[in-house]
């Protein structure tokens, strides 16, 4: 009996304890369940570095770089997904092709919305009426807000960031997203100013130098001003402030907005390169630098295999013919970019604003102001040249390898360039000045710097002109127009799968809305 009664005590015991178990609420399965020592919550300013890594890594110098590479010609896609690329095979128009860009460039526009809206004034917690990081976060998310339409066109915006409101975000127009574009660059500069540096140490790119972020985002509406001008109701005066944002950004490349790296973190273009091995040096780049007897082609070319250093002689049988390789490796040459290991990757380089300014006076019928311009933006371009070639020499991950082999000649001076544009460049200028002004453009963007997304919306905007030709692409594929959604999305988003169509195939036929398409 004894023993009995112990069992039922027992027993009750337990079903109390079950019972009060069983009634534990949801929130209190959570908490068990949850690790403590990851914060839920943080400050801005430790949401800022991590906003620009990704950006500088994935958006800037990853896939989209690379495969826009091929598709500039910069270089040719000779194994795997990238010599389909360069075949324009089906990943130019598959949904997987572009998801992982997808991924993060929705990440980084949900993280900056965060920082705007933590930052703002009516805010609760610690960084309400921070002025300072919310300027830095508007900056930052115009920036990949930008870059997320350029290359897909209409595309998700205002209603990313609340999934408990909007689970499937609709599409915004192109339209509407630049005229946030925009709002933000110009909301950002106000803030940034008024705020000051409260970001400090925790930006990457500046130190929190407020006055830096003023620049860039100046530089940012000169870029985008261009950008949009097949749309302007007004050229001539968009040229015009085309000239004013470039003069108000960047005064030089000491100043820029890069992404530096120094081997423990890998520039993108050799991540990739020294993994994959999957591009090449094309025929077609090579071309256009002969036709200008331009001293960049003796610097540039390396064998993939013993990594001796080519001249521009020496390497002619072993480039890759642009839209005509043979699936391989370790066979065609190699440009310097792809062993430049601690190269830098640009947001916004003062080459570049160099280029657009040179390309507004042009426009404005400006030419002497522009041929001015137009060799400073050379000879600023030379110098980035030369600070890739160094990159590749100092690679620590191939110098523990032994290293490539130096090239014979002396690193290219602000008088070698200077003496290049005068000797070839000029007479080419007076030709036909808006041709040139591009084309030097064009070969100043090359390199390990993540510039190729940039001169992936030259073309189309050239092309919308009908003025593509310039560009004297050879290969005989389709050239794509846009990106196609990420697969995430076309698969779990209705608003996106009705907007992929034709299994893709919408890339090649439908240009963005800036080129004078309808998304």
């Amino acid at each position: 009996m004894k023993k009995i009664y112990s069992f039922i005590k027992t027993g009750l015991i337990l079903s109390v304890a079950a019972l009060s178990f069983a009634a534990c609420s949801e929130d209190f399965m959570d908490e068990i369940n949850c690790d403590l020592s990851v914060s839920t919550n943080c400050d801005a300013k430790f949401i800022i570095p991590d906003l620009e890594l990704r950006t500088a890594q994935n958006i800037i110098g990853g896939d989209f770089n690379t495969y826009f590479g091929s598709y500039v010609e910069y270089w040719a896609g000779t194994h795997n997904q990238l010599f389909k690329a360069e075949k324009r095979d089906a990943e130019v128009r598959v949904a997987s092709t572009y998801n992982n860009n997808w991924a993060t460039i929705y990440e980084n526009i949900r993280n900056g919305k965060l920082i705007v809206a933590k930052c703002a004034d009516d805010a609760e917690g610690t960084d309400a009426g921070d002025a300072g990081a919310r300027g830095v976060g508007e900056i930052l998310l115009a920036y990949n807000l930008a870059v997320a339409t350029d290359v897909f066109g209409d595309t998700p915006y205002t209603q990313v960031g609340d999934a408990a409101t909007y689970p499937y975000p609709e599409a915004d127009t192109q339209e509407s997203i630049y005229k946030e574009v925009f709002n933000l660059l110009d909301a950002g500069i106000k803030d940034v100013t008024s705020g000051g540096n409260t970001v400090g140490q925790y930006d990457l790119i500046f130190g929190g130098n407020t006055q830096r972020w003023v620049e860039f985002a100046n530089g940012l509406k000169a870029r985008y001003t261009m950008r949009l001008i097949n749309r302007s109701g007004s050229k001539s005066a968009d040229y015009g402030k085309v000239i004013e944002y470039v003069d108000a950004s960047f005064k030089s490349a000491a100043t820029q907005a890069s992404m530096s790296y120094d081997g423990s973190n890998q520039n993108p273009v050799f991540d990739f390169e020294w993994s994959r091995d999957g591009i090449s040096s094309c025929t077609s780049m090579y071309d256009k630098l002969i036709a200008r007897n331009d001293p960049r082609a003796e610097r540039v070319y390396w064998d993939p295999s013993s990594w001796e250093h080519y001249s521009s002689e020496d390497v002619l049988d072993l480039l890759a013919p642009t839209g005509d390789v043979e699936e391989c490796q370790y066979v065609y040459a190699y440009d310097a970019w792809f062993f430049a290991e601690v190269a830098p990757v640009h947001f916004l380089s003062y080459h570049e604003l160099q280029f657009l300014k040179a390309e507004a006076q042009v426009r404005l019928g400006q030419t002497d102001a522009a041929k001015e311009t137009l060799k400073g933006a050379v000879v600023a371009a030379f110098d980035n040249y030369e600070v890739n070639v160094a990159a590749a020499l100092a690679a620590p991950s191939v110098n523990a390898y032994g290293g490539i082999e130096e090239p014979d000649s002396d690193p290219f001076t602000a008088t070698d360039a200077e003496a290049y544009f005068d000797s070839e460049v000029s007479s080419l200028f007076d030709a036909d000045p808006l041709k040139e002004t591009m084309i030097q453009k064009y070969i100043g963007l090359w390199g390990a710097n993540g510039e190729t997304v940039e001169t992936y919306a030259d073309i189309r905007r050239f092309m919308a002109e009908g003025k593509g030709a310039i560009y004297g692409l050879v290969n005989p594929g389709k050239f794509p127009l846009r990106c196609p959604y990420g697969q995430d999305d076309v698969v779990a988003n209705p608003n996106i799968a009705k907007i992929y169509t034709d299994a893709g195939n919408y890339v090649f036929s439908e240009n963005v809305w800036w080129a004078g398409g309808n998304r």
